[in-house]
């Protein structure tokens, strides 16, 4: 798909890139053929689709799942939507064939689909918008319709989009039903359905689902007035009814509205830090910024700006993870970000990746893309399990071995999320710029390309052993010659970077910056980026309690932790003092093959503190221990047992 006119890159079309690689093919593969299929079994065991079925047959009642089930099956269309569009799988084919049936004949004449309204309370529609997702639902029908209609070149779940879309559009905005979604995504998912429709009513749509969030008469607040009287009010959520649970999330402790949960306190233009629910916030960070791609809006701009650096310098985890707080799934305040009781939810590190991406279209900066590195290589990564059909939904930072991912969960949002992500991981590889002369090389991500540049036939191999190694070479195969600018990502952390062209030493832009070398390029034409990949050491800002005395590890684009499974004494004994103690050592039989990293510290006898809970400073003798570390995306794939990324530093 296509970026907007006012992008300086677009992302290739997933069908351009073929990935061919060490480190995450095997995970794609995985995706494709474990994790895609464990899903559908789900959606049918947990009476997602039963719902679908039930509407399209005419019933009553027997709804079954939260309010949102229907998003499930729509991400799930999605990702199976992206691997149909690389890889041919009958089987797979007649599943989204069955699947997109059962959408299609559930709608409305007038084209709504949501199945808890259908099925249990009709005449309610569109009066609770705070929190039964039914906007939110919408976005999620219209992402899988796109990305089914580009895969197979199929309209009929396109259709089901655009008359939902049409419908969205007649009931809401100036002229009709004030309202805003309660969990944003519907912004996003109009800006996708415009660049396919090039219909101008649904980037006017979410121009106005934008402008009306965060008004001073929202009508959030309205709604919360009178929430006993909305529909879906006796819903019973997580135990309690959805009227409960609006309250408790909108309402602040004197019972007066608070929209930041849904970042509806104040207007984008005028937010300065990311507040509430992490993954509306940036599923709606997403859609703002889609929409700069189309629409010039300077405030806008500046609003994203502010709130991307706030929460990178202030609200972020080392992972990429954000939202450090349990009760509201989101943000807190500056440098609180605890690591035992982290949340980090695995969505939200997808709503990250997918705002970053859209961040580097609109500008071509490096330090999106970077984002996206560090994001996709450990907050997302480790939300799914080696083997495939096992996610996190939470993401701490240290635990004492009382946390595992599960098959799945009431509340499923993540498992089809980190699907549709690693579906669509060829995406965020590579883009051209905007004006035809530019191939932006964004990740070390071994795969084969064929795309069209500026008119020009371009294809070539990336060849890599990254995240161990970090190494690239990107060789030329296209038949005639092709005259653009070729920029590569020198990573924030990355020391000492060398660049040939053709064996011969090329300039290298300072590692805040792309690499690039302009020239006609030609089949055989190597270019090959190296850069030193020691292990080193973070700490945190002081300010960031949780941090205090401690270190994590990381080497190259990955963050390591440290797990009893590979210890001789436990986890919450052991300190380290410098990052040159420990060596990467690759281990082709530990957690599928990693590098770990090797090295020494000390362990305090814990049995010296039997029969007492303090000792003197004086008394705490610490004997040299070895230590290793993995990285912090394979943890829990082993025992149980104590884990935590911030080790004690003596």
């Amino acid at each position: 798909m296509p970026a907007g006119n006012r992008a300086q890159a677009e992302s290739l079309p997933i069908t351009d890139v073929s990935i061919e690689d060490s480190f995450w093919s095997p995970r794609v593969e995985t995706n494709r053929d474990v994790t895609v299929a464990h899903q559908y079994d789900q959606l049918e065991a947990n009476g997602c689709l039963s719902n679908f079925r039930r509407v399209a047959a005419g019933e009553w009642d027997g709804f079954e799942g939260p309010m949102f089930i229907d998003s499930d099956a729509y991400k799930w269309l999605e990702a199976a939507s992206y691997v149909l569009a690389n890889h041919d799988d009958p089987d797979l084919r007649d599943r989204v064939d069955e699947v997109v049936d059962l959408v299609a004949n559930a709608q409305a004449d007038d084209g709504y689909l949501h199945t808890y309204f259908q099925l249990v309370e009709p005449e309610e529609r569109w009066t609770n918008l705070s929190f039964m997702h039914e906007l939110y639902c919408a976005g999620h029908l219209i992402e899988a319709a796109v990305a089914h209609y580009e895969a197979t070149d199929e309209e009929t779940l396109l259709d089901v989009a655009v008359d939902f879309a049409d419908h969205v559009d007649n009931v809401f905005g100036p002229n009709g039903h004030n309202g805003v979604a309660g969990h944003e995504e519907i912004e996003l998912a109009l800006v996708k359905l415009y660049r396919v429709t090039d219909e101008d009513r649904y980037l006017d749509l979410a121009q106005y689902f934008i402008d009306a969030r965060g008004q001073a008469s929202s009508p959030l607040a309205a709604e919360l007035a009178n929430i006993d009287g909305t529909g879906g009010a006796d819903f019973v959520h997580h135990g309690r009814r959805a009227a409960e649970g609006a309250r408790n999330h909108f309402l602040d402790d004197n019972g007066e509205y608070d929209g930041s949960y849904a970042q509806d306190h104040l207007p984008y233009r005028e937010q300065e830090t990311v507040e509430g629910h992490a993954v509306r916030a940036t599923y709606g960070y997403t859609g703002v910024t889609s929409l700069l791609q189309e629409v010039e809006d300077e405030e806008l701009w500046a609003a994203m700006q502010r709130l991307w650096e706030n929460m990178t310098e202030h609200r972020m985890y080392v992972t990429g993870g954000i939202g450090s707080e349990h009760e509201h799934e989101g943000f807190t305040e500056d440098y609180d970000l605890p690591n035992d009781t982290a949340y980090a939810e695995t969505c939200a590190a997808i709503g990250s990746v997918f705002w970053n991406r859209r961040l580097f279209e609109l500008t071509g900066d490096r330090k999106f893309a970077d984002l996206v590195e560090r994001t996709l290589y450990n907050g997302f990564l480790a939300g799914v399990s080696a083997n495939g059909d096992q996610f996190f939904y939470v993401n701490p930072l240290e635990t004492n071995g009382d946390h595992h991912r599960k098959e799945w969960f009431y509340v499923a949002c993540c498992p089809p999320n980190t699907a549709r992500l690693l579906a669509s991981l060829e995406r965020y590889v590579y883009a051209r710029g905007t004006d035809g002369e530019a191939l932006y090389v964004n990740q070390f991500i071994g795969s084969t390309v064929e795309t069209n540049l500026g008119g020009d036939q371009v294809s070539f191999t990336q060849s890599t052993d990254y995240p161990w190694d970090g190494e690239t070479t990107v060789e030329f195969t296209h038949d005639d010659p092709a005259s653009f600018t070729l920029r590569i990502r020198v990573p924030e952390w990355a020391e000492n970077a060398t660049l040939t062209v053709n064996g011969e030493s090329s300039a290298v832009a300072p590692r805040d910056e792309y690499t690039a070398v302009e020239r006609e390029w030609v089949a055989g034409d190597e270019v090959t980026l190296s850069f030193e990949m020691p292990v080193e050491a973070l700490r945190a800002d002081p300010r960031v309690r949780a941090d205090a005395g401690r270190m994590a590890l990381y080497r190259g684009p990955l963050v390591y932790c440290i797990e009893d499974a590979d210890q001789s004494v436990p986890v919450e004994s052991i300190t380290v003092s410098h990052p040159e103690l420990f060596e990467p050592v690759h281990d082709p039989d530990r957690l599928g093959g990693v590098t770990a990293l090797e090295g020494t510290g000390t362990a305090a006898d814990l049995d010296a503190w039997s029969g007492s809970l303090y000792r003197s400073i004086s008394a705490v003798e610490r004997a040299p221990v070895d230590v290793v570390a993995v990285p912090y995306y394979a943890w829990d794939n082993r025992d149980s047992g104590s884990m935590t990324v911030w080790i004690p530093a003596s």
